[in-house]
């Protein structure tokens, strides 16, 4: 293999590699993008049929997806702020850490939207039952080996 032949195949991993990060964030902002014009409906829509505690956890769910999506759309801003890199590991790294802070954030709003959705229902229980999917989720995660 000459130095040509093996400068295409690290271009071809570098674009890819790229392609990927990218991609993943631009699942997450779109998922985070939905989910906060959901929350962002109800706050418009339904804000006065909620009470207190209600619309209190409504603002802690949309502040929360705004920090998310903030926080997935971060690898594209990077990606073009430091393009072109001299690192790409560098970059996978980084994109990586933004991301899985971003899904603390996105946890935590699904978490209040359960909570919002069961409240009207079950009162003070709706707290407990709405971890009950997240549970459930890290029993799965644990079990996988």
């Amino acid at each position: 293999m000459d130095d040509n032949d093996e400068d295409d195949v690290n271009k071809d991993k570098l674009f890819r590699d790229y392609d990927t990060v990218l991609k993943e964030s631009a699942i997450l902002t779109t998922f985070g993008g939905v989910l906060f014009g959901f929350l962002l409906n109800i706050s418009i829509r339904g804000a006065n049929q909620l009470i207190y505690t209600e619309k209190i956890i409504l603002v802690l769910a949309l502040f929360s997806i705004t920090i998310a999506v903030s926080l997935f759309v971060m690898p594209v801003i990077y990606h073009h702020l430091q393009f072109p890199y001299s690192d790409v590991d560098k970059f996978k790294r980084r994109a990586h850490r933004f991301i899985i802070f971003g899904l603390i954030p996105t946890a935590f709003t699904l978490y209040l939207g359960m909570v919002l959705a069961f409240s009207p229902l079950i009162d003070e229980s709706a707290y407990f039952v709405a971890g009950l999917p997240f549970a459930f989720v890290y029993v799965l995660y644990r079990m996988r080996k």
